[in-house]
């Protein structure tokens, strides 16, 4: 298990915790996780020497701190909170101009135009589409894609939670409604 936490700069958050980056098990650095406990570690460059599945068979705890520079725009907490409760024009994602603005839908146009999501609940479920373990949905109407998102595959193949594809379903909302306040604005 892990925790994902989004900032607009995770180098500044990094520079002031004491931490180890995480590894994948290629043996290359995991691109945003780290831990903030003590793990056996590399004491040259300061990555993990187990790689981060078995750390996590083991109770180590990774924390992925992500850079999310969509949140550089937000003025405050409550310009937070209209943007999140501001239903999007969710029409927009059929264009690949503005599709290809936001946040972790940039190359995803034709998936977008495939299942067209008019909601939070679909667009999360287009985000699990985008991994390689829930491909196979695209094409599919909504009620099938629904029933078996959210299924943990018996595959290896990478696949988003539910709980990741919903937090970023609501980063994309953000985004989206960002955009269109930065193409009113004179």
């Amino acid at each position: 298990m892990d925790i994902d936490i989004d900032f607009p700069n995770r180098d500044e958050i990094l520079s002031r915790l004491k931490h180890r980056s995480a590894k994948l098990q290629s043996d290359k650095k995991h691109a945003t996780g780290v831990y903030v406990t003590e793990i056996p570690h590399n004491p040259i460059d300061n990555r993990a020497t187990i790689d981060y599945k078995t750390a996590d068979s083991r109770g180590y705890f990774k924390i992925d701190f992500l850079n999310v520079s969509i949140y550089e725009d937000v003025k405050s907490e409550q310009h937070l909170t209209q943007l999140m409760n501001k239903e999007p024009m969710w029409e927009l994602l059929e264009h690949a101009e503005f599709a290809d603005q936001v946040f972790h839908l940039n190359g995803q146009h034709s998936i977008l135009i495939a299942t067209k999501p008019r909601n939070v609940f679909q667009l999360a479920a287009v985000l699990a589409m985008i991994r390689p373990a829930k491909r196979h949905l695209i094409g599919k109407d909504w009620d099938s894609i629904m029933k078996e998102v959210w299924v943990k595959p018996n595959s290896d193949e990478y696949y988003f939670k539910k709980a990741h594809s919903f937090s970023y379903a609501m980063a994309v909302v953000v985004h989206m409604n960002l955009l269109c306040e930065q193409l009113s604005s004179p």
